[in-house]
């Protein structure tokens, strides 16, 4: 009875996040005999597992120790000793000590070795296992790394050695840069959180799963940009192959990206759709035929390298918010983001493309890969073009059905004044700029950030804009959906 009160109190000390129901749960005892044996415990892992989760506690009040390893039906899968009590595996990344790779069905061996069990004693352990089935969104983090609710700032668009991302080594000379400095560049740069977005790969997971513990401030967030030859999309959340291969048989049309896309619970992202095409930039604009954008969760309309590319300025023919407007005006709700489409780590901090420039501003209600997504998919962001660490941006409306937040949506009957109030910090309410339909309205916002905007007879959206002095975009919001009382 001792001995399983004492793995009663290791298992009340567990946080709540490791507390989810397993799929397997495997007791036993460590016996004095055990002392410098290696204990197999087997167990069945079925088909179609996509990722599997080990945790494992045990009681520890006789001094007995426990090192934990895996094998799968075929081969060493890895030996973390007693530096871990929980792992996990899939085929693109796993938990460092561990090897990525299918997992096959058939039976599995977690390996207690035992390199200390007193004489006579006995301690309880459970290993907890849960499989994951199909593509889903992945965190590296088990845990939200803050779970309040807030404005968290990030770049959902950055690119390292795993694709085309470069930088310079100790000697001076060009190489393809490493995750960690891409990593490092946004912890610098005040980041909640990062995206990293290499070209169709899924090889960067392992450096980003490996990281995340180290950076437990900074939520990496797993990405993909992919890159086909009639547009590019980022895709974050899941980390399973999606093939990119868009017109070849294996992804006929971008309807089956799409269904993939979604299917795996990941957000579909069109990045810098008003970039050219053809041999200037191969496959950059978005001219992908029979889209459909009621599965496209965001467009990137603010990119950096569009911006230097431009002279700086957010504003220009590379500019995305006329293209997203567009989608806006046939009646979609589309979010839109910022991305600094970084490829070198090292740029300068001031300038566009520089990591975190720009930031995108998401309100979530945690720091977590799916607090994030939900925020974006939500419509609850704002994009800092120039990545500041303090301006934010809201925006609220109020009419006699209810009231919404940025992102939301609101019924008010045609003629009625329908309520708006804006909240700014870093800014003039005077400078903001009030859009409706794609269009400024010759509306002033007053010193408490009230103004009023009339319903009309056909469904509408209103946001805002923040410009400095000399009229440079300084903030872009998204929108609140207004539709006609019938």
């Amino acid at each position: 009875m001792i001995r399983w009160l004492a793995l009663i109190l290791v298992l009340m000390t567990t946080p709540a996040w490791a507390q989810a129901r397993p799929d397997l749960v495997l007791t036993g005892q460590v016996q004095g005999a055990d002392h410098q044996t290696y204990k197999p415990v087997t167990f069945e892992v079925p088909q179609g597992v996509t990722r599997l989760t080990v945790e494992v506690d045990y009681a520890r009040d006789q001094k007995t120790v426990v090192d934990l390893g895996l094998l799968d039906p075929v081969r060493f899968r890895g030996w973390s000793g007693g530096n871990k009590k929980r792992f996990t595996l899939s085929a693109e990344e796993a938990t460092p000590s561990y090897l990525p790779g299918p997992l096959p069905a058939g039976r599995w061996t977690l390996l207690l070795g035992v390199p200390n069990a007193r004489p006579g004693s006995s301690a309880a352990y459970e290993a907890r296992i849960t499989f994951e089935r199909g593509p889903v969104a992945t965190s590296f983090s088990p845990a939200p790394l803050k779970a309040a609710p807030g404005w968290y700032r990030g770049d959902l668009h950055a690119h390292t050695a795993h694709s085309d991302g470069s930088c310079l080594a100790q000697s001076g000379a060009r190489v393809p840069c490493p995750v960690y400095r891409t990593v490092e560049a946004a912890k610098a740069r005040g980041l909640d959180f990062i995206a990293i977005t290499d070209h169709n790969t899924t090889s960067h997971y392992e450096a980003m799963a490996e990281l995340q513990p180290a950076f437990d401030q900074l939520l990496l967030i797993p990405g993909r940009e992919i890159t086909t030859f009639q547009g590019h999309a980022n895709v974050f959340g899941p980390t399973a192959f999606i093939d990119f291969r868009l017109g070849d048989p294996s992804m006929p049309d971008i309807s089956t990206m799409q269904s993939a896309v979604a299917a795996a619970g990941g957000v579909f992202s069109i990045n810098h759709p008003t970039a050219p095409s053809g041999e200037q930039c191969m496959g950059c604009g978005w001219t992908v035929a029979n889209t459909d954008y009621d599965q496209v969760q965001a467009i990137e309309v603010a990119n950096g390298g569009s911006q230097r590319a431009q002279g700086g300025g957010a504003e220009g023919p590379l500019f995305g918010a006329p293209f997203w407007e567009a989608q806006l005006n046939a009646g979609r709700r589309i979010t839109a983001v910022g991305g600094s489409d970084n490829h070198d780590a090292g740029l300068a901090s001031d300038i566009p493309g520089a990591i975190g420039r720009p930031t995108t501003v998401v309100h979530a209600e945690e720091l977590s890969t799916a607090g994030i997504l939900a925020g974006i998919r939500a419509g609850r962001v704002f994009i800092d073009l120039d990545g500041t660490r303090d301006r934010t941006l809201d925006l609220a409306a109020r009419a006699k059905s209810g009231q919404a937040l940025m992102g939301g949506a609101l019924i008010a009957k045609p003629g009625e004044a329908v309520a708006f109030t804006a909240s700014l910090t870093g800014g003039e309410m005077a400078a903001l700029e009030v859009i409706r339909d794609g269009a400024k309205l010759p509306v002033t916002v007053g010193p408490s950030g009230a103004f009023t905007v009339k319903m009309g007879d056909k469904a509408a959206w209103v946001r805002l804009n923040l410009r400095d002095a000399a009229g440079r975009l300084l903030l872009i919001g998204n929108p609140i959906y207004l539709r006609p009382k019938p």
